[in-house]
């Protein structure tokens, strides 16, 4: 089939190198348009993109998929099918319309939960013990469309969201091939969602990066693991934000010491902080303007006082 594929964030890349390799046609790849980024805010090609200049292939990057012009490329190019990874605007219906087999989207959880943009991070927020990733029929409605094929990927006690994302665009990859080519072979066929146990992920937003010191150690660490790498979980020392990589809840009842929330003690190769429940060992910080650093060369270097506190 003639394919355009439609995606823009690194999560992308493993489903082109997929596609790339099989016996489509890679026609285009759509992405979003080249963003500021860096301390210089430069303009910079997305991960898509990128992939498809180094291969000569061309890159189509409208501000809006409705755009009059695109509509017009989008019809001469006459894909069958336009797969879809994480390409992160709203695409019409006008242009749903154009290819014969649709737009066919790999989503990284098991629909119908965590429809939206941040499935994976909600599912390591929320404790889920597994999840997986779904290729559906894309129509208008948010991650609603019926479902061709799932795989069920266990989540690990000490995956970041980052960690799970990545085995998810690997396997994804793979899933999302045997779609397109069972859609060719005219053998696929698409499920309608169950109306029970929707369940909506939105963007992860800073505010919600913030530690909140008061819950539950387990809670802690999943918010930190879920906000690993993006946006970053974060909390406050002397007024300052500070960035926290992944913590290590100790075994519940075995702290020597009890911690108020927050409160900060400094050992020979560790650094505790307090929850609403035990200690949890803080793994790296980063400090505004500095360097990722582990929580002990960071503690020396700050010298905290007896009683300190993440705020």
């Amino acid at each position: 089939m003639r394919l355009l594929f439609a995606g823009t964030p690194e999560v992308a890349v493993p489903s082109l190198d997929a596609i790339a390799a099989s016996r489509h046609e890679l026609v285009a790849v759509l992405t979003r348009p080249d963003a500021p980024a860096g301390r210089g805010r430069h303009l910079v090609r997305s991960p898509a993109a990128a992939w498809a200049d180094e291969r000569g292939i061309p890159v189509l990057t409208p501000a809006r998929p409705r755009e009059e012009s695109f509509m017009d490329t989008l019809v001469a190019l006459a894909p069958d099918c336009v797969p879809v990874v994480a390409y992160g605007a709203l695409v019409p219906p006008a242009a749903l319309a154009v290819p014969r087999h649709g737009w066919v989207n790999l989503h990284f959880s098991l629909l119908p939960a965590w429809r939206g943009a941040a499935p994976v991070q909600h599912a390591v927020l929320h404790g889920d013990e597994l999840t997986g990733a779904s290729v559906f029929e894309l129509e208008e409605g948010l991650d609603t469309g019926p479902v061709y094929a799932t795989l069920v990927e266990k989540i690990g006690p000490r995956d970041t969201s980052g960690d799970l994302l990545a085995r998810l665009a690997r396997s994804g990859a793979g899933l999302l091939v045997t779609v397109l080519d069972a859609i060719e072979s005219g053998t696929a066929r698409a499920v309608p969602q169950p109306a029970d146990g929707v369940s909506l992920a939105p963007k992860i937003a800073a505010a919600d990066a913030e530690v909140r010191w008061p819950e539950p150690a387990f809670a802690v660490d999943r918010r930190v693991r879920a906000c690993t790498p993006a946006p970053g979980a974060w909390t406050t020392f002397r007024g300052e934000r500070v960035k926290l990589g992944p913590v290590t809840p100790l075994p519940s009842g075995s702290a020597e010491v009890r911690l108020a929330p927050g409160e900060i003690r400094v050992e020979r190769d560790r650094v505790l902080a307090g929850t609403g429940t035990d200690p949890v060992a803080v793994g790296e910080v980063r400090a505004a303007g500095k360097r990722p650093m582990s929580a002990v060369d960071w503690a020396r270097g700050v010298r905290i006082a007896p009683g300190e506190r993440f705020e």
